[in-house]
């Protein structure tokens, strides 16, 4: 197992963590619940960048890196629309556009036309945008200020208008090939 891919397991092994301690009750479990969630997707950035660095990259690494990254996003947005029911609509959008995503890979991957549906910019930009409201939203509090869950809130929406976005992005890009499998 390479480096690369352990850092991925840790990104998964992370997240049982993250959920404990978001529903721990702990004083400050907001605090740590954020800092674990932003270990977790610093992680992300990390395994990639080691891949590349000491030429790890993998087929299987490619495969469990968005997984361990779907994984992280949908369980933490699940735990924050318990708590904040107005997250809802945007966790519905975010979380439709990774399996909407996903899907489109996969039959890009079946066709042999991966590189159609590779990360693109707009895809980063929601990403960062997801992972940043994410942090925010966890670190509110009741004893916190009210602007800050209301800085996540915005910053949610816009990283579920940017979801919209980039998949229409994604499959702008592939209709050709998918009109073509109809």
């Amino acid at each position: 197992m390479n480096w690369a891919n352990q850092v991925t397991y840790i990104r998964l092994l992370l997240i049982p963590l993250v959920m404990a301690c978001f529903y721990s009750g702990l004083p400050n479990a907001n605090l740590l619940t954020a800092l674990l969630f932003t270990v977790a997707s610093l992680s992300d950035w990390v395994d990639g960048y080691l891949a590349r660095r000491l030429n790890q990259a993998s087929d299987f690494g490619a495969f469990l890196d968005p997984v361990a990254d779907k994984l992280l996003v949908t369980i933490v947005l699940i735990m924050l629309v318990s708590v904040y029911s107005s997250l809802l609509l945007a966790t519905v959008v975010i979380v439709t556009r990774e399996l909407a995503i996903s899907a489109l890979r996969e039959w890009m991957a079946v066709k042999g036309q991966s590189d159609l549906v590779s990360v693109a910019f707009s895809g980063k930009l929601k990403t960062t945008t997801q992972m940043l409201a994410i942090i925010v939203l966890l670190l509110a509090a009741p004893n916190y200020p009210d602007w800050i869950w209301q800085l996540g809130f915005v910053l949610i929406h816009l990283a579920a208008i940017l979801s919209v976005y980039s998949m229409f992005q994604y499959f702008r890009r592939a209709w050709p090939k998918l009109r073509n499998g109809l």
